[in-house]
């Protein structure tokens, strides 16, 4: 991979040398989730906490932003919608970021650096996260679909 002088130095390969796998994605989604949580989660919590601070109206309003309004205007219907989308990402970040350092851990004892462990680890943190979001959602919301 040397330039074609003499004594040239070797070139770091680009991304599209690589061959993609659920491994680079993982630690890819690993990064992702845990600028999520760390940027959007420390912004809705401090919302929470400044509403909570700030006496009961301000916190009916954030709940009403967030969670559930029972006017149900036009604009806190689409304010819900994106609060829960907000809320729901935030969990999957969670679990995203949970699950994959669960795994980092794992392989700081030395194990599952074969390909075949490392690769089936990665794609187990990759489909867990969205479900055990699902099932986080699911159970939540158990009362709204049940009614």
């Amino acid at each position: 991979m040397a330039g074609k002088q003499a004594g040239a130095r070797p070139r770091a390969p680009h991304l599209q040398v690589y061959k993609w796998g659920p491994h680079m994605a993982t630690s890819i989604l690993h990064r992702v989730s845990g600028d999520g949580l760390a940027i959007v989660g420390a912004c809705m919590f401090l919302w929470w906490l400044g509403a909570l601070a700030a006496g009961p109206d301000a916190y009916a309003a954030f709940i009403a932003c967030v969670w559930h309004d029972p006017d149900g205007g036009t604009v806190h219907q689409i304010t819900n919608i994106l609060g829960k989308v907000v809320l729901i990402g935030l969990t999957w970040a969670f679990f995203q970021h949970l699950f994959s350092g669960l795994r980092h851990l794992l392989l700081d004892t030395g194990a599952g650096y074969e390909l075949r462990t490392n690769r089936l680890w990665s794609t187990i943190v990759i489909v867990a996260a969205p479900l055990a979001t699902a099932a986080t959602w699911l159970y939540l919301c158990k009362e709204a679909l049940n009614g």
